[in-house]
């Protein structure tokens, strides 16, 4: 990739300024000024999030700001109230006390003399989410936002619910924040005080995992941060960036039919990651069209961004499954508007082990599917880490009911939710439903289009979820992820059906048989014509980044992932184990410039027995070090989840060291009622 080391404008970077809340906490932020904006004032850029400016985000945060900064902006990375090395305790994510921070520091932005008052907010995931909720809060100054891998829905799209039921990837995440959330402020920045404000964040942590698994149902709880709760609520300019190997991809076709501000959607192929440097590719020249996006929006420059298409997307083609792919076959497509009326549903009938274009005669197949389906699923939202995109499905598929289509005859292409429509009884009252959407190439190899699961209690509603009655009959949407992809001639359509997919979901209490009424379910696809403008597409410019600081890699561990049976138990343990910080990919490196050694690795393990669903164990262990000189920082951070059939129980255990000596200990351990899982 190209870096870019001169620019219009000089840059001056300030390593920290502290920035005062309405109740005198200040907030830490890095600023990146364009040379002289203090006499010639410029619009402002604000990344907004809790993980860290001064180290674990330090090698993404330079070649971005710094990028900013040099046509013309001002860039400001700024860390949420109780992390990094702003002051206060952070005690949940995406809280009102949040938002009521950005707004100051938006406010405190505008009124700096290099600020001409005009500002726009960039982010990824968690900055990605509060960009949405503080554009709906309409601080004057915010113009336009970049939104990339966010939801508009805490509960639907977000990293703890999937279709009612519960992620492990809750405890996943919430066992990185767990840890993110006790590490201290930088002696360098924070002065004397960083001790006791370390001591704080210890002492206050709280276990966001079972928190968070007290709130199984969309509730209030989940209802705050969502920006689908009321859509016109945003009127500034929205531009929404995502790929098909994220888990929160589904957010952006809703925002885009549900927003009336002025808005843009881009869909790559990429997972959870920036599109100038995403695993697969094609990469895109990202940055250069976020200058696009202000150059438009906050210095008025009329430079067509707004007159292209406002929804463009990868059009994915088959490739083999492989765990990791540098590219992903394709070409761009756009549509006019969204939803496209260009895009027709076309129907095929669920009929006895096929996949036909007209019903068959109603009969009834059955699926029970091992506790282990799901193995070859990959991540919730992938990285490009190796393994984490779905492998070949025909282990899972073995495991599932699958329903084939005769070879197509002809290119079929679509963009949208596949959606599957289910009539099915089931004999337990707590039951999940897993729907594959898959490719089938004439060797026979399998690959995931597409996924949608659902815990059939929650088949009417989020909010009030009904158990079964066992055997009767219940006509049920299953809505699959949007994807945009193209069918070749001669390949198959499959319907893969399972009632598990481990270790993406947490199963059912009990192992669950479900019926299938054939020749009454059917799928539908959202198909989308060929539209010959695409062919003039405005061409991405390749991507392209600023400097970013120099640093040394000190330990590399790769990337691990491995399924183990044991033969005499049928116990199945999946584990990965990497580092799961920015630092070039060591899990352990230097930051010269601020003489800093950090370190993190997370080794994530779940086990099950093939035939019992209460067996089922997740347990994530992450270290984490900071060292400088005679500073010598270390935390460990262990978290579990079981279950039996009424109750999960959550266990943790946090450990901090100083200079060789344990600071710091404390255990959790808590029971959160089931209520339909």
């Amino acid at each position: 990739m190209k870096v870019v080391r001169s620019f219009p404008e000089g840059v001056d970077v300030i390593e920290n300024v502290w920035i005062p809340m309405r109740d005198g906490v200040r907030l830490a932020a890095r600023l990146w000024l364009p040379a002289g904006a203090e006499n010639a004032p410029v619009p402002a850029v604000l990344e907004y999030m809790p993980y860290r400016k001064r180290d674990f985000t330090r090698l993404r945060d330079e070649p971005l700001h710094h990028y900013f900064a040099g046509h013309g902006y001002a860039g400001i990375r700024l860390d949420v109230r109780g992390t990094g090395d702003s002051e206060g305790i952070l005690r949940d994510e995406y809280l009102a006390q949040e938002q009521d921070d950005a707004v100051d520091a938006i406010d405190w932005i505008t009124r700096q003399p290099w600020c001409d008052g005009s500002v726009g907010m960039i982010g990824l995931s968690w900055s990605g989410f509060n960009s949405l909720q503080v554009a709906a809060r309409r601080p004057p100054a915010l113009k336009a936002i970049i939104t990339m891998c966010s939801t508009d829905d805490r509960y639907a799209d977000d990293a703890h619910y999937k279709g009612g039921c519960l992620l492990n990837e809750n405890l996943a995440w919430g066992s990185a924040f767990f840890s993110l959330n006790a590490c201290p402020p930088d002696p360098e920045v924070m002065g004397k005080g960083w001790r006791e404000l370390w001591q704080q964040r210890l002492e206050h942590n709280r276990l966001f995992p079972a928190l968070w698994m007290r709130h199984p149902h969309r509730d209030e709880y989940w209802q705050h941060g969502s920006v689908c709760e009321d859509y016109d609520a945003i009127e500034c300019a929205v531009y929404a960036v995502g790929g098909w190997a994220d888990g929160y991809v589904n957010a952006i076709p809703r925002l885009m039919e549900g927003l009336s501000c002025p808005r843009k959607a881009l869909i790559g192929p990429w997972p959870h990651a920036f599109p100038h440097a995403a695993v697969p590719g094609p990469r895109i020249g990202f940055f250069q069209e976020a200058v696009r996006w202000w150059d438009y929006w906050l210095k008025g420059e009329d430079n067509g961004i707004m007159d292209e298409p406002p929804f463009r997307a990868w059009l994915e083609e088959w490739i083999a499954p492989a765990p990791v792919h540098d590219e992903r076959p394709g070409r761009w497509v756009a549509e006019e508007a969204w939803p496209s009326p260009r895009i027709r549903p076309r129907q095929w009938y669920l009929n006895v082990l096929s996949l036909g274009e007209r019903p068959d005669a109603q009969d009834a197949v059955r699926v029970r599917s091992p506790q282990t389906c799901g193995l070859r699923g990959g991540d919730f939202y992938g990285f490009g880490a190796e393994g984490d995109a779905p492998l070949d499905q025909r282990a899972d598929d073995g495991k599932s009911l699958v329903f084939d289509s005769d070879p197509l005859t002809e290119t079929l292409e679509i963009l949208g939710a596949p959606v599957v429509h289910l009539e099915l009884s089931a004999d337990r009252p707590v039951a999940h439903i897993v729907v594959r959407l898959n490719d089938v190439a004439p060797a026979g190899a399998s690959g995931r289009v597409s996924y949608g699961v659902l815990n059939l209690t929650h088949r009417n509603s989020h909010e009030h979820p009904e158990p079964l009655q066992p055997g009767e009959r219940y006509r049920v949407p299953v809505q699959l992820n949007d994807i945009a992809y193209s069918f070749a001639c001669g390949h198959t359509l499959r319907v893969a059906i399972s009632t598990t997919y481990w270790p993406m979901i947490w199963p059912a209490p009990e192992p669950v048989e479900i019926t299938i009424h054939t020749g009454a379910s059917r799928l539908e696809l959202p198909v989308r014509p060929p539209r010959p403008e695409d062919a003039q597409l405005r061409a991405f410019e390749p991507p392209e980044r600023g400097p970013e600081p120099e640093h040394t890699p000190l330990e590399i561990v790769g990337y691990q992932r491995m399924v183990e049976l044991d033969l005499t138990t049928d116990e199945t343990v999946y584990t990965t184990f990497g580092d799961g910080g920015d630092f070039g990919g060591a899990a352990l490196a230097r930051i010269e410039d601020i003489d800093l050694t950090l370190g993190y690795t997370a080794r994530k393990t779940f086990r099950i027995n093939e035939h019992d669903p209460l067996t089922a164990r997740a347990e994530i262990e992450q270290k984490t070090i900071f060292r400088r000189g005679d500073w010598n920082v270390r935390l460990e951070a262990r978290t579990a989840v079981t279950s039996d059939a009424d109750n999960f129980r959550v266990t943790a255990i946090l450990e901090a060291w100083e200079a060789g000596e344990r600071v710091f200990q404390r255990e959790w351990d808590e029971q959160v009622p089931r209520r339909l899982l």
